[in-house]
């Protein structure tokens, strides 16, 4: 019998025994650490995959060809010749958390490295790394990153899909018996594709997501014994990856986590990489766009930073139209040059009257893009990236620059670093407004994964010689946030749409995978200007509250009455974003009848949002069941503070009424079980309920 490798803990683990040809064999995964046993050598049928020995359908990685009749994961050939691969002589390795194993086939002249780590958040990574070792160019049509199982039974999966401005859409569906495949194609995260995904079987659930910002697969394949292999990967474009000798391609990481909560703790403890080493209390931030668009007047901007001080604003981001000669979308991108004509002393003046006002002055960039109306486009339009003989593909107006190319990533890197060194810039948004199409390079090869790993170097870049700077990445809104990019940013666009009502799923959706401080979601005016919605400011701001909240919207417009109101929920967000944002203390509850509920909660106090999306089915709605890491707090409670202090009920007994006074305590265990009786809210409005424990436990009088 051979060792098992178990790579994880806690109940979430990857068991693996290692062959002497072939893949590892995955015993079991997201269960419990098991030793090796007389059971595993046992053929699992008479007829093994119909072949006279025995190849295990469950395997990290499989290839095809030599028994295995599935989905391959690695797949590729020296000139039609080494079409399959075999790996063997296994050897291990390990360095505290993590797991190298290596193998060779000494045939096709491949060496294979599969990189595992446990990590402390419970989420486990794999990697994948093939060296060409032969004499001759070794074509790799595909490698996944890594593979995943879940056991025998009906399998219910929940992806993720959408398009701009109404991204993370929760979609579930059971699993057949033929092979679930989605595959990405824009070169970047896409909104209608994200890699995520969602299994529960038999009672097990777990997510898995590929760290990534460009082409991806993920595939889910039925064995012949009913169980189910998981692979996710880069997808490559025809050509693109051939490997030169003693060339090694390194694959993104992909990830598995029991639950959101373990994702959360992943991207907080061990993917982010914070300026000083910390988190710092997310700053309440104003966003130029939806305010100015293109229309900047020092005079204004000068004007709008004062009044957003006043309320209570802690960041001003200068958006889209400072540079060149940019005055609306279709000029100037690539020439980042401050523009005389709005900043004729520079942009100096403004920045240090924002900083001078104690905030932190953050600009916008879209350092990929280029358009053809451009100084820059005009002198190197051999820049972009582009096919011979094709046309070259506009969207929005731009062209993509090939930052694979030193020339374009020193040229970008000394426009955006001018800007960086010579103010007091705290903040980058980093926005990439089009897929990419014809992306292809002077050679005439696909250079979607260079170009995506070219885009990660130049980030890479600009950290490392500002390493103050905050990053936060927008694509379009909601286009590229993955563990790749985030990796390297700290913050994310969630949406161009600032409906609150679209926010609900948007943000619930997104919540997913990635902890709400993350998460931009910003306070915009009524009516709202992708939707023309009229929303009150309360659902505005109480649907942003527990996230990262911001504004988008021209403060000099507010009336006396509204900056009163925002600045209440401005100081609301500072008094709450410890809880909010603190480790371990969000939850959400499943939608019901179109009402929406998040939260946080600690030994000290909980906060619970509730909004109601459309009008409701139901005469009334259901009791307010709070989940299990609500109730675990235990002891009495009471409600402390209702925001806002009218909720838009449509309905209110006399009970709910003490219940929401603070008039009534009750244990939070009752709260699990019976739930908490809350009135009817009217469609679009929400409220904020803040419980604190009742001091000696005191019985209702």
């Amino acid at each position: 019998m051979n060792e098992v490798i178990t790579i994880g803990a806690d109940g979430f683990t990857l068991n693996l025994r290692l062959p002497e040809l072939g893949m590892p064999e995955i015993l079991s995964f997201a269960s419990f650490a098991t030793s090796d046993d007389a059971l595993f050598d046992i053929e699992r049928s008479s007829r093994v995959n119909g072949m006279d020995v025995a190849v295990p359908s469950s395997v990290l990685l499989p290839t095809g060809g030599m028994g295995f009749f599935g989905w391959p994961a690695i797949s590729g050939h020296r000139g039609g010749s080494d079409f399959t691969l075999q790996f063997g002589s296994w050897t291990v390795q390990q360095d505290g958390e993590t797991t190298v194993l290596k193998a060779q086939d000494a045939v096709a002249s491949i060496d294979i490295a599969i990189r595992l780590t446990a990590h402390r958040s419970g989420v486990i990574a794999m990697s994948t790394a093939l060296t060409n070792k032969g004499d001759t160019d070794y074509q790799l049509d595909r490698c996944m990153a890594a593979t995943f199982a879940a056991p025998v039974g009906t399998t219910e999966l929940t992806s993720f899909t959408g398009m701009w401005g109404r991204e993370f859409q929760m979609r579930r569906e059971v699993l057949g018996n033929g092979v679930w495949l989605q595959e990405n194609r824009r070169g970047r995260t896409s909104h209608d594709r994200f890699p995520v995904i969602f299994l529960e079987t038999a009672g097990q659930r777990f997510g898995v997501t590929l760290g990534w910002s460009g082409n991806h697969q993920i595939v889910v394949d039925r064995t012949d014994d009913g169980k189910r292999l998981i692979h996710l990967g880069e997808l490559f474009e025809p050509g693109e990856i051939v490997l030169g000798r003693g060339e090694t391609y390194r694959s993104p990481v992909a990830y598995a986590g029991r639950d959101s909560a373990a994702f959360h703790a992943f991207v907080r403890n061990d993917l982010l990489d914070w300026p000083g080493g910390e988190m710092s209390p997310r700053p309440v931030t104003l966003n130029t766009w939806e305010g100015n668009y293109f229309d900047h007047k020092m005079t204004s901007l000068k004007a709008q930073a004062t009044a957003a001080a006043q309320v209570g604003i802690e960041r001003f981001v200068l958006d889209d139209g400072w540079f060149g000669k940019r005055d609306d979308d279709t000029t100037s991108l690539g020439d980042w040059d401050i523009d005389a004509r709005k900043y004729p002393d520079g942009l100096k003046p403004l920045v240090d009257h924002v900083t001078g006002l104690g905030m932190q002055f953050g600009i916008w960039f879209e350092p990929e893009m280029v358009n053809p109306v451009s100084q820059l486009f005009k002198k190197h339009p051999d820049w972009a990236l582009q096919i011979n003989g094709r046309p070259l593909l506009q969207s929005r107006t731009q062209l993509v620059l090939d930052l694979t190319r030193k020339e374009v990533c020193d040229y970008l890197f000394s426009k955006i670093d001018a800007v960086l060194a010579n103010h007091a810039v705290s903040y980058v948004k980093w926005d990439m407004n089009r897929d990419l199409t014809h992306a292809g390079g002077r050679d005439g090869k696909a250079k979607i994964s260079a170009q995506t790993r070219a885009v990660y170097a130049l980030m890479d870049r600009v950290r490392a010689a500002h390493p103050n700077v905050e990053i936060e990445s927008c694509a379009s809104g909601g286009g590229r946030i993955d563990f790749g990019v985030l990796a390297r940013t700290h913050r994310v666009w969630t949406s161009d749409c600032t409906d609150a009502l679209e926010r609900l799923e948007i943000q619930r959706g997104a919540s997913t995978f990635v902890p709400p401080e993350i998460l931009g979601s910003h306070i915009s005016a009524s009516p709202n200007h992708q939707t023309g919605r009229r929303h009150t400011l309360a659902f505005r701001a109480l649907v942003a509250v527990a996230y990262h909240m911001g504004v988008e919207l021209n403060p000099l417009e507010l009336t006396p009455q509204e900056r009163t109101e925002l600045e209440l929920y401005i100081s609301t967000y500072k008094r709450l974003r410890s809880l909010f944002h603190a480790p371990g203390a969000n939850f959400q509850v499943e939608p019901q009848d179109g009402r929406y509920v998040w939260g946080a909660v600690s030994a000290e106090k909980i906060a619970v949002i509730v909004a109601q999306g459309p009008q409701m089915v139901s005469e009334q709605p259901a009791p307010l069941i709070l989940p299990q890491n609500v109730v675990a707090a235990g002891g009495k409670w009471k409600i402390t503070t209702v925001l806002p202090a009218t909720p838009e009920f449509i309905r209110i007994s006399e009970g709910q009424k003490k219940l929401l006074a603070g008039n009534i305590s009750f244990e939070l265990s009752s709260a699990g079980l019976a739930g908490l009786p809350l009135p009817m809210l009217k469609p679009e409005s929400a409220l904020l309920l803040e419980l604190e424990p009742v001091m000696g436990g005191k019985t209702n009088g």
